[in-house]
């Protein structure tokens, strides 16, 4: 058949293109436009091999095999084909299993059964050179694409190269369409609307009572970066030598009454409403949380299928997209709406029922750092954003309703 189909290491395209771009090979220094590269694969292949793309294969590893967000926008793209390998770590260093075995049994297969006339290969692998051998002998012709090494020299198997048949290179130029380097200290997500009464409380300084719990808490774990601030509109990472405030702290200094301004030197840690107050019993909530619905009980069986739909075609899994998604959902189907300025008012508690739900609801897009199980607090942070952000979007559109004006 006189198509072209391309086969993507996602670990060599990317790891390379950090290594020209960033320096390091880590993939967690660069930020990819994965619409752009896509796009860019397929007309760099369709006027190389001057053939038609039947499709992209994109071969990439994941923990346990689950989609992480890049992987969920990626697989629902026109001609794009998703296969994931495990990915595991060890000794302090992430290590794809099964990759390089999947690319092999495509290659091999799609040249067996003549699906294409030309093969792009993006790797650097010297285990697919039987592979290569293989799809030649079928008849297809093999075309091997290298990342522009950081060092001017080779970033692929000597051997794979002397075997392809045409053999290019992606420059700086073409990778930097779709990818670029981030900067030392960005972002995670746009910030939420400025709050000043949460500036105020964060400027007070904490009260003794306050004081004394956090400091056990900072002995007892190692000095950390503390997570991107949510005042004044802007985003700084600073040290927390008094440790980072809880909702209890902050509740302790607005009973302490007003305090001198002083400079922050903690951030705020968005938390559900466990440990905000002292509740007598477990299962105790002020009214206004215990009427609060949640999510789940206000979706139909018919509205979680669509649900499920949406999630799957078109959410990509970025964390303050999927904060937003889960927002939006819960505030469409509040049938009283006066729930929606009772939670307003309770920023920057999320009631822990609707918190639980909103980080289950996640923990489906692939954002679980593996580690207890937990999502990463980096994520955590900008879920919440997503979440409070349409909060204030709505809130601010409507009017209060009658009697809480």
């Amino acid at each position: 058949m006189d198509r072209c189909v391309v086969l993507v290491d996602a670990g060599y395209l990317l790891g390379a293109a950090a290594s020209l771009l960033a320096g390091e090979p880590s993939r967690s220094r660069i930020t990819v436009d994965h619409t752009a590269l896509i796009q860019g694969l397929r007309e760099r292949a369709e006027s190389d091999t001057e053939r038609p793309l039947l499709r992209i294969y994109w071969f990439d590893g994941a923990p346990d095999r689950v989609p992480q967000p890049e992987h969920r926008r990626l697989r629902v793209m026109p001609r794009v084909t998703v296969r994931l390998g495990a990915l595991t770590r060890s000794d302090g260093r992430w290590n794809q299993k099964g990759v390089d075995a999947a690319m092999h049994a495509e290659l091999t297969e799609l040249a067996r059964n003549r699906a294409c006339s030309d093969i792009v290969l993006v790797t650097g692998d010297g285990d697919l050179l039987p592979g290569m051998m293989a799809a030649k002998e079928h008849g297809v012709a093999v075309h091997l694409w290298a990342v522009q090494a950081a060092d001017g020299d080779y970033n692929q198997s000597e051997d794979l190269v002397a075997e392809a048949d045409e053999r290019r290179v992606l420059d700086r130029t073409w990778i930097t369409k779709a990818v670029r380097a981030k900067e030392l200290g960005g972002i995670c997500a746009p910030p939420p609307a400025p709050r000043p009464e949460i500036a105020a409380i964060l400027s007070a300084p904490l009260p003794d009572s306050a004081l004394a719990p956090t400091a056990e808490r900072s002995a007892e774990q190692p000095p950390r970066t503390a997570p991107p601030a949510a005042q004044n509109g802007t985003e700084e990472r600073v040290p927390a030598p008094k440790g980072v405030p809880t909702p209890k702290d902050l509740a302790a200094l607005r009973a302490h009454g007003p305090q001198p301004p002083q400079p922050a030197t903690a951030t705020l840690r968005w938390s559900s409403d466990k440990g905000w107050v002292d509740r007598p019993g477990v299962a105790a909530e002020p009214p206004e949380v215990a009427s609060m619905p949640t999510l789940a009980q206000l979706t139909t069986a018919e509205q979680r299928w669509a649900d499920r739909e949406e999630d799957i075609t078109t959410v990509g899994g970025d964390p303050y997209e999927v904060g937003q998604v889960f927002a939006r959902r819960w505030m469409s189907r509040l049938g009283d709406q006066s729930h929606l300025q009772k939670l307003s008012g309770m920023y920057p508690r999320i009631p822990h029922r609707i918190d639980g739900e909103l980080l289950r609801y996640a923990a489906r897009f692939g954002l679980l750092a593996h580690k207890d199980d937990q999502i990463d607090e980096h994520d955590r942070y900008a879920i919440r954003a997503g979440f409070w952000r349409e909060i204030d979007v709505r809130t601010a559109a409507e009017p209060a309703p009658a009697g809480e004006q």
